[in-house]
This record gives C-alpha cells, sequence and structure tokens, in this order.
C-alpha cells in the first residue's frame, strides 16, 4: 500500500465525529488480521476489562482518556512493566493529543491527534517494518512523490491540451509555495490557507487564483500595483527567475484542488531532502518510473565517493591543518567561494546539491572554529549558489534541479543560524545557480557555459549516461561524431565517452579536474585503443582511480551496474598525489593505467590498475 493512501485511510478515521471505533479501525490499518479485530471489539480477546482500555496480547495497551495524558500514560506504563509479556506499543489519547511508546525501541511519539496520519510510520512493527529502516527510505521526500504523482496525473487528465512544459512548470511552482510556507519562508501554511479562504469548492476560480499569486511574486512590493489585493500584498517578493515566466491557465476542479490542499496539509515538508527530491519530482513526470517512485536516485554515499578524491578530501585536509591558525582559515574560507563546480549530465541535480551541502557545512565549521580562537566578526557569505553550474537535456529536470537546489540553500541558512546564532543568511530573494543550462551536453561548448581560466579551481563530476555503441540510436551516434570527428574506430564506443572527450578538451591547459562514473565497458577491451590515446594525446592524465563495483541505487529491483570512477587532469598542472581506490582500500600510486589485452571484453580482464607508489 503507497504511502499517501495509508496516510488518507488514518485521515478518514480521526475525521470521524463517533471516536468509539477509533482503535479497531486504526489498527485495520495495519497488518492486523480481521479476526482479530472483530474479536477485539467484542472484548473476546481484549485482556484488559477497564472501560475506555483496549490490550491486546504482544501488539498493543491502549486507553482513552478525558483527563491528564501523561498520567493516563503513567498508570498504563505501570501495568505493562509488571507484565511478563509486552504489547509492542502503548498508545493514550484524548483525541486531541496521541501519546505513543514503543516498548522495544523505547521510542516515544507525542503529537496533535490530527497529526497521527503523518506518524504511521511509528506502527509500522505491526507490518514487521522497522521504523530504522522505513527512514531509509526517506519517507518525507516519496510522500511527496506520491501526492505530486497523484495531482499530476489528474491535471495531465483535465488540461490534454496544457503543454507539458507548462504543466512541470506548475508543478515545480507549487512544490515550492508548500515547501516555503511550511519552512518560514512564508508565513505558515500561508499557501494552503489562502486556497482554502479564497477558492470555490469545486475549483472553478482556482487557475485566477494561481495566475494572479505567481504574478505577484516575481515583483518586488515596492513595484507592486497600487491595486493588488492585500492578500497578495502578504507574499514577499521570490525572485530567482523560478516566476518570471507567465503561468499557462490550466483547468482544476475540486479534485484537484483537494490534491493540493492535502499536499499542504499533510505533508511535512521541513523533513524534504533536496538530495533525492528532484530525481522523484522527474519520476512523477515519467511514466515508465512510476513503478518504483522515489527509489531512482543516485545515493549520497556513491556520490561521495566521486568528490571525495576529486576534491573534497583535500578541502577537509586543508582545514585540520588550518585548525588554531585564523590566517590559514580565513583563506580556505575565501577559497571555497571561489571554486567552480559543473556537472555536464546533471538530471536532477543529485550532484550539485550533495557539493553544494558539503561546502556550506565547511563554511559553518570554518566559522565555528574561528568563534572557538575568540575571532568574532561580521558574518559574510562564502559559498553561494552562483557557483553551481549544470547541463542537461531535459527542461523538468533543470527546473528540479534549481528548485532542489533553493531548498538545499534554504535548509543549510536555517542550519548556520541554529549553529552560529549570529549568522544570518535570508533565503529569499532566491540566488540564481550560475547556469543551469537546457542543452544537449555534447552539442555545447562547455566553456561557454562555465568559463574558466587556467588558475581557476574547477571541478567537473557526475554520472553521464550509460548507453552502448550498438543501442545508440542515429542522433546519439550523431552527437558523439560531433565531439570526435577524426577518431578511427569511434562507431564502437559507448556514448559516455562523448563526455569525457568533451571533459579532456576542458580541461587542457588548466588547474581544472575531473571525475566522472563509467561503466567499465570504456576501461577494458576493444575501446580502450580507440578512446584513451587520443584522451592523452590532449597532455591528460587520470589522477585517481575508483576499481569496478557496482554503482547501487536504492531502486527496489536495481540489477547494479558494474562502473568505475575516473578521474583526469591536465599533466602539466597535476600536483596532487594520485590514488587508486577500492571498496576497502585507498594506495598511493605513481601512475594509474588501464590493463588492456585482445580478449579483455570477452574475459573480463581490464579496468584501473596502479603502478608504484605508496602503501
Amino acid at each position: 500500500m503507497a504511502i499517501t493512501e495509508i496516510e488518507d485511510q488514518i485521515s478518514n478515521i480521526i475525521e470521524k465525529d463517533d471516536k468509539s471505533s477509533f482503535i479497531y479501525d486504526f489498527l485495520g490499518v495495519y497488518n492486523i488480521p480481521k479476526a482479530t479485530i472483530t474479536k477485539l471489539r467484542k472484548g473476546i480477546n481484549n485482556l484488559s476489562d477497564v472501560p475506555g482500555e483496549v490490550y491486546l496480547k504482544n501488539k498493543l495497551y491502549y486507553k482513552q482518556t478525558n483527563g491528564e495524558l501523561m498520567q493516563a500514560f503513567t498508570d498504563v506504563k505501570e501495568k505493562i512493566d509488571e507484565l511478563g509479556s509486552k504489547p509492542r506499543y502503548i498508545l493514550v489519547t484524548d483525541f486531541k493529543e496521541v501519546l505513543a511508546y514503543d516498548t522495544k525501541t523505547e521510542d516515544t511519539l507525542t503529537a496533535p491527534f490530527e497529526r497521527l496520519p503523518q506518524k504511521f510510520e511509528f506502527f509500522l512493527a505491526w507490518n514487521g517494518i522497522e521504523k530504522a529502516d522505513f527512514d531509509k527510505e526517506n519517507p518525507a521526500d516519496i510522500r511527496a512523490a506520491e501526492r505530486f504523482a497523484k495531482l499530476y496525473d489528474v491535471i495531465v487528465k483535465d488540461n490534454p491540451d496544457v503543454s507539458r512544459h507548462g504543466l512541470n512548470l506548475f508543478l515545480i511552482r507549487i512544490l515550492f509555495c508548500l515547501f516555503a510556507e511550511d519552512t518560514d519562508i512564508f508565513s505558515k501554511n500561508l499557501f494552503t490557507n489562502k486556497i482554502k479562504q479564497l477558492t470555490n469548492l469545486d475549483g472553478s476560480d482556482l487557475d485566477d487564483f494561481i495566475s494572479k499569486l505567481f504574478g505577484v511574486l516575481d515583483v518586488e512590493k515596492k513595484n507592486r500595483s497600487e491595486n493588488t489585493p492585500s492578500w497578495l500584498m502578504e507574499f514577499p517578493y521570490v525572485d530567482g527567475d523560478l516566476f518570471k515566466d507567465p503561468h499557462e491557465s490550466l483547468k482544476f476542479t475540486a479534485k484537484s484542488r483537494k490534491l493540493i490542499i492535502d499536499a499542504g496539509e499533510k505533508l511535512e515538508w521541513d523533513q524534504i531532502n533536496p538530495d533525492i527530491l528532484g530525481s522523484m519530482m522527474q519520476a512523477v513526470a515519467s511514466e515508465d518510473s512510476r513503478s518504483h517512485l522515489g527509489m531512482h536516485y543516485t545515493s549520497v554515499p556513491n556520490i561521495m565517493k566521486v568528490i571525495k578524491p576529486l576534491f573534497l578530501d583535500d578541502l577537509k585536509e586543508k582545514f585540520e591543518k588550518a585548525k588554531g591558525n585564523n590566517k590559514k582559515l580565513n583563506a580556505l574560507y575565501e577559497r571555497i567561494g571561489k571554486i567552480k563546480f559543473m556537472d555536464p549530465a546533471c538530471g536532477s541535480g543529485n550532484f550539485l546539491i550533495v557539493t553544494y551541502k558539503q561546502l556550506r557545512q565547511l563554511e559553518i565549521d570554518i566559522l565555528k572554529e574561528q568563534n572557538n580562537l575568540g575571532y568574532q566578526t561580521m558574518y559574510i557569505p562564502s559559498v553561494t549558489l552562483d557557483q553551481f553550474y549544470g547541463i542537461e537535456i531535459d527542461d523538468f529536470a533543470c527546473d528540479t534541479t534549481r528548485l532542489s537546489l533553493w531548498i538545499a540553500e534554504h535548509q543549510m541558512n536555517v542550519k548556520l543560524h541554529e549553529e552560529i546564532q549570529d549568522a544570518v543568511r535570508p533565503t529569499l530573494p532566491l540566488q540564481h545557480a550560475g547556469a543551469i543550462i537546457c542543452g544537449n551536453a555534447l552539442r555545447l561548448d562547455w566553456e561557454e557555459v562555465m568559463p574558466h581560466d587556467k588558475a581557476d579551481e574547477v571541478y567537473l563530476f557526475g554520472n553521464p549516461p550509460y548507453l552502448g555503441a550498438r543501442k545508440m540510436n542515429s542522433i546519439q551516434k550523431s552527437d558523439l561524431h560531433c565531439v570526435m570527428p577524426f577518431i578511427k574506430g569511434a562507431n564502437s564506443l559507448d556514448y559516455i565517452t562523448g563526455w569525457f572527450i568533451q571533459g579532456a578538451k576542458y580541461l587542457q591547459n588548466s588547474f581544472a579536474k575531473l571525475g566522472f562514473v563509467t561503466t567499465n565497458s570504456i576501461i577494458q577491451g576493444q575501446q580502450v585503443p580507440i578512446l584513451w590515446p587520443q584522451i592523452f594525446k590532449m597532455s591528460i592524465e587520470i589522477s585517481f582511480g575508483y576499481r569496478s563495483f557496482k554503482w547501487a541505487n536504492n531502486a527496489k529491483q536495481n540489477a547494479g551496474v558494474t562502473v568505475s570512477i575516473i578521474g583526469l587532469a591536465c599533466n602539466k598542472y597535476l600536483t596532487n598525489s594520485k590514488y587508486l581506490y577500492g571498496s576497502n582500500f585507498k594506495k598511493e600510486v605513481n601512475n594509474i593505467c588501464l590493463l588492456y589485452t585482445s580478449d579483455a571484453a570477452d574475459e573480463g580482464v581490464g579496468g584501473v590498475v596502479g603502478g608504484g607508489g605508496g602503501s
């Protein structure tokens, strides 16, 4: 059963005026047999004879109270402590508040009764699912994706002639408004409440409401017309180009209106994880991804395998060496605000978002260390979104990347203020990312997307598309020919090799570096003598390598593609040590090369190897 279905079932239960059947209906949402619940209603297997109490052996001790909730809970807890066999949960409520206790994990839940649907995972042990395991699946993000999938389907059905871009842009904007009203960017519940208060139940005037609202969010308050309604003036200026383009008119119904309101009232947007939210929003608009909605994204640990050896390990090492020295801390603080990053196959922005959050955390750590040394200066931001660039062929993915970066920025602004009270960094107006370009990365000049000088600290990273030479269509073959028109045997190369050639061209005669995930087909077998001599001719060499491993994401039926990670740099400016990585080792080496034999593709021989060097 989908998360939203569970939440909606519990919502229907708590909205009933008659609460006498609450606990039986609530148990029915979980994997408690109907026969067991029927017997419980009749009192046959209720081990408590106290009115208002239900005790189901091994499962639950429930108490309804009209008095002091904590006292009622304490009374039940004392009874439980005397029992030999304990129920998994204690649940006490006065139908205003809920107090629950997990006797196994000793976790406690306290929440308003009306928020019980959003806390359903606390009781998942009845379904054989421990909450800790469920939390690994990022439930807040899955909730958002499931609810938006429902909304998207209804909007698409009701608006068959509206452009896909218009639908996608509407979805992104609605998502931002819902996040904003739940995280103090807007006033609390401002967006949802205005829809409830000012639009008809049948949704007939919702499009007019949306059009007026989106129209003012890109206008500074001082520049808004004097005829602007007072309710619109309650909304702040957003900018960031999110609301620059006009809203494409849509037809709304009672159902679509309710789905928007439900998304505002039933989701906890402050729990959203921007690392993967974009991937899930992209899946909403892709029917072939619906079966694993919210489960196809590059995991943070895998992203770290790329960015740590590329630049993050060095930055953190410099921070450790700078501790206690304010001059060195200032230099590092200034440095991280000048680095530029680009993912030329950014998808929904996972690599960019994780990198942004890592740098913002390093910024915080530097400030905290300076405070510890007694240096307290006025906060001046270092890391900004205009350091981050991306290329993506899908326009919806570009929009979700920008949105996820804005969400990440706000979350890190909040974290900054929590850890350093005097440091305040407003989220609005939204800041512009360096450039998130919608286009074909193999047809664009990367230097035009992210210009750089020889001495600039620049990093390219990502997970370009895997597509074998025999599986490319005519357009993709033409893309590859455009990148490497004079390379003999190019027709035998995988699609991803185009990113390596483009990247090598970008790195020439500069300090820029690159780290890409790649299927290991390009580092073994027949592709090695075709591709790599062309890269090495450009004075580019391998700066680090990650031995082949299964690139597993959180897709439940993920087959796990075998990949490697390859780092490249211009040999004229490569100053750092070279490292070879594996699942449980890091080895300093003099050189990293590609092992090739003529039958490598057939025998599985080949890959990244290191030569010489330390242990």
